[in-house]
């Protein structure tokens, strides 16, 4: 990811967020794509709805509570529906 900013924010913020909530739930997406569970154009649909789906503020707050692996993606992550099926 370039960094680069448009009118939802920059790319590689909601890239890193996709991974982090990812991985707080225990989704290595890397391991997914290795799998053939997620696509490269999957990846990058992820990131775009998190783009687009201005909840960052509320991730990065629900991501600096999470002390135990969560069963679901937080509600209000516009990705909730990708990432709980990759669990």
């Amino acid at each position: 990811m370039d960094g680069q900013t448009t009118g939802f924010g920059k790319m590689d913020e909601h890239f890193w967020l996709c991974r982090s909530v990812a991985r707080v739930m225990g989704i290595n997406l890397s391991e997914r794509m290795a799998q053939g569970r997620l696509s490269p154009e999957d990846l990058a649909e992820i990131v775009a709805c998190c783009r687009a789906g201005g909840c960052a503020p509320l991730c990065k707050a629900w991501l600096a509570t999470q002390a135990s692996r969560p069963e679901r993606a937080p509600g209000h992550c516009a990705v909730a529906h990708i990432l709980d099926r990759l669990t």
